[in-house]
């Protein structure tokens, strides 16, 4: 006979527990405490087996009979309705654990095990630190709202580039999420164009050869640390990235031979990078190797060789010089460089360009453009230490509306040459 709610609440304990059917195997089990649970009891394969739907009143008649009816659809079907119930809890007890925080530190972890380098691995780590509302919630429930929402709270703080990179990083870390079958979908793919586009700001530089003049005296004179001191002194020259070279060890260099090889991991764009050394850097490499060498980092922290040299001391020291950020950066002397280099109208702007470790932005360009450039590389780089070197020393400005590039053909000036070069 079917029950009722009215039959069910009458439904008092005994001293043993008793059961009671309703329909098509449903039935509860009352219990000596008074507790009344509901039970399903069916056949599969011709084993009979039981399956529990929880307690009433908790689980109501109606909902008792639900469960029920889609039980025996599964059976129907061939499937065990006890192991599917399993199963779903197994996934929504993972679904729970698995939050945004996790996997996005599974995620860098997998960057730091695939040899990214350490910068990229403490920027993720930084672009995580932005997005704590994102962190406990289920990776496979989080919407595009829920991003949206997290990074629009970056947004209103004005940091418009940090709110488009953790869109970049967010969305990384789901397409990792769905390889790994714990999302099904990027909900930050979908946020394309919702976030205000940041104006491009470039690394502060000087441009003019009076100005690199007073900054490099001003670093020969520098009373702060020796090493300091020398790292600064070198990065004119060598034009590599600040990172690239305040993690620099001592095994990259061949002084013999005046090479400085940074390996993929540090670079960029993940390709190793040769680059040609002057008599000057030579000569400063000497006397930095007599407080640091010869193994190990070559600009070591202050505090222990164990680690390299902060990324902002050299701009720190820039701003004691008194040279504020919107003026002159570490990274400006790559910018430096360029300028001064093109402007010269001596070098090939493809060798200015793999010195500055730069990809070709034109892909077909790049793909048919191989040469490396050394042996033109290796006289620009002395060259450019010379006039460095001619600047700091107050010798006379060499004036680039005139000049002759290395082959002697006579040049007017840059943007004649650029003509030329687009006309062949």
């Amino acid at each position: 006979m079917a029950f009722t709610n009215v039959a069910l609440n009458a439904l008092k304990p005994k001293e043993k527990s008793y059961k009671r059917a309703d329909e098509r195997g449903l039935y509860i089990e009352v219990m000596p405490s008074g507790s009344k649970l509901w039970r399903f009891k069916y056949r599969l394969y011709g084993v009979e087996k039981r399956q529990s739907f929880g307690r009433f009143p908790e689980v109501s008649l109606a909902e008792a009979r639900k469960l029920r009816d889609e039980a025996k659809a599964l059976i129907s079907a061939g499937r065990d309705p006890a192991i599917e119930r399993r199963q779903a809890k197994l996934v929504a007890a993972l679904t729970a654990e698995t939050t945004f925080n996790s996997v996005a530190r599974e995620f860098i972890e997998k960057m730091a095990a695939d040899g990214r380098a350490q910068t990229t691995i403490d920027k993720s780590l930084w672009f995580l630190e932005q997005l704590k509302p994102l962190q406990p919630l289920p990776v496979g429930q989080i919407r595009p709202a829920d991003v949206l929402a997290a990074l629009k709270r970056i947004e209103a703080q004005g940091k418009y580039e940090t709110a488009r990179r953790c869109r970049s990083f967010v969305s990384r870390v789901f397409r990792f999420a769905v390889a790994t079958l714990r999302a099904e979908n990027d909900p930050a793919a979908v946020l394309r164009g919702a976030l205000r586009t940041p104006k491009t700001k470039h690394h502060a530089a000087f441009q003019k050869p009076e100005q690199v003049a007073d900054l490099l005296r001003s670093i020969d004179e520098y009373p702060g640390s020796l090493i300091t001191r020398l790292a600064m002194q070198i990065a004119p020259h060598v034009m590599a990235r600040p990172g690239e070279l305040r993690m620099a060890d001592w095994q990259e260099f061949d002084l013999e031979n005046a090479k400085w090889r940074i390996p993929a991991e540090r670079m960029k764009m993940r390709k190793p990078h040769l680059v040609p050394l002057s008599r000057q850097v030579i000569a400063y490499l000497r006397e930095l190797a007599q407080l640091t060498g010869p193994t190990g980092f070559v600009f070591p922290a202050f505090h222990t060789w164990k680690r390299p040299m902060s990324e902002n001391t050299m701009n720190q020291a820039l701003r004691r010089m008194g040279y504020t950020k919107d003026e002159m950066t570490a990274h400006g002397w790559r910018a430096t460089a360029s300028t001064l280099l093109n402007e010269s109208g001596k070098w090939n702007e493809d060798a200015i360009e793999r010195s500055l470790a730069h990809t070709d932005r034109n892909q077909i360009r790049g793909t048919y453009s191989r040469g490396t450039y050394w042996n033109e590389r290796v006289d620009m780089h002395q060259w450019w230490s010379d006039y460095l070197d001619q600047l700091r020393n107050g010798g006379a400005l060499i004036s680039f509306d005139d000049t002759v590039d290395p082959t002697g053909q006579k040049v007017v000036n840059l943007a004649a040459r650029r003509e030329r070069r687009l006309r062949g």
